[in-house]
């Protein structure tokens, strides 16, 4: 019994051991992949080539190439070459498992009416879009995909006629998820269509995403030309979509979808070496401030 009992105890330990080497590879690994991006800061021309962007305070930036390389290759989505770049904090990675981002890209979508801005019940808005939801569910389970509720609106629908900003926030919850996921969408209206601003983030970065969402607005100009009020009748195309259809329409994108799920899968992840971390100081006997942490 005893030969037994050790045989075993040696074989956890060996596991230990095992696991924690793992968790340094892996740390290693994730400070490489960080080290290996160039991040930018002040002001920049984006390849849309109607705005340039001046990074906020607090953020980086990473340009069209790179931040298609972290969506596509590092997060698994698939290719988007609508994507101009992406905004990443500075206190977080890309890889971090709190780390959050605001996509950019450009919809060329074509001049949006506001007419109707003042005319939307978002409370049945909201309604038919939970419904939407739910009858679209069969279909997500049957492609691989985990259903989603759509449990309301994190932040009301908001238009902005001054400025021509829509905001709106979707709370969702993917199958059986304990952490809700944040929809934080911001659509910047312009003569021949829209940028689309999209935080990829969870309940949890809520007041740490919309703490920062006028910084991020307002670091977007477009050029002379290409503002809402250039807009000529007599030339220009009308987008098919008003500013409720905006918010109706496209229920999420396909990157919002598939980052949002690796979003959920990192936390579950780095939740397996924190539980791997827990194991390892019970054996050792250390304490938490003797432990080191991931990200």
């Amino acid at each position: 019994m005893k030969k037994l009992l050790l045989v075993v105890a040696l074989s956890f330990i060996t596991f230990v051991f095992t696991f924690a080497q793992e968790v340094d590879s892996i740390e290693f690994s994730l400070e490489n992949i960080e080290e290996s991006l160039d991040y930018q800061t002040g002001q920049l021309e984006l390849e849309s080539g109607n705005a340039s962007l001046t990074v906020p305070k607090g953020f980086r930036f990473l340009d069209r190439m790179q931040s298609i390389y972290v969506l596509t290759e590092l997060w698994g989505n698939p290719p988007d070459s609508s994507i101009l770049g992406m905004l990443v904090p500075k206190s977080k990675g890309v890889m971090d498992a709190d780390g959050w981002v605001f996509t950019i890209s450009f919809d060329d979508m074509g001049f949006v009416k506001d007419d109707d801005a003042e005319d939307i019940n978002y409370d049945d808005l909201l309604e038919e879009q939970q419904q939407e939801f739910s009858a679209n569910n069969p279909t997500r389970i049957e492609e691989g995909y985990q259903p989603i509720d759509f449990i309301g609106w994190a932040s009301d629908p908001f238009y902005d006629k001054d400025k021509k900003i829509l905001h709106w926030a979707k709370e969702l919850k993917f199958g059986d998820d304990t952490l809700n996921t944040l929809n934080y969408n911001l659509r910047v209206l312009g003569r021949k269509g829209v940028f689309v601003i999209n935080a990829i983030a969870t309940m949890r970065e809520f007041n740490e995403v919309e703490s920062n969402i006028n910084k991020v607005l307002a670091s977007i100009e477009y050029k002379d030309g290409h503002r809402y009020g250039d807009f000529l009748p007599e030339v220009d195309n009308v987008a098919a979509w008003t500013v409720g259809g905006l918010v109706a329409g496209k229920v999420l994108s396909k990157i919002g979808i598939f980052a949002i799920l690796l979003k959920s899968w990192k936390l579950i992840f780095f939740g397996i070496l924190a539980a791997g971390g827990t194991v390892w100081k019970f054996i050792t006997g250390k304490k938490d401030n003797d432990t080191p942490t991931l990200g």
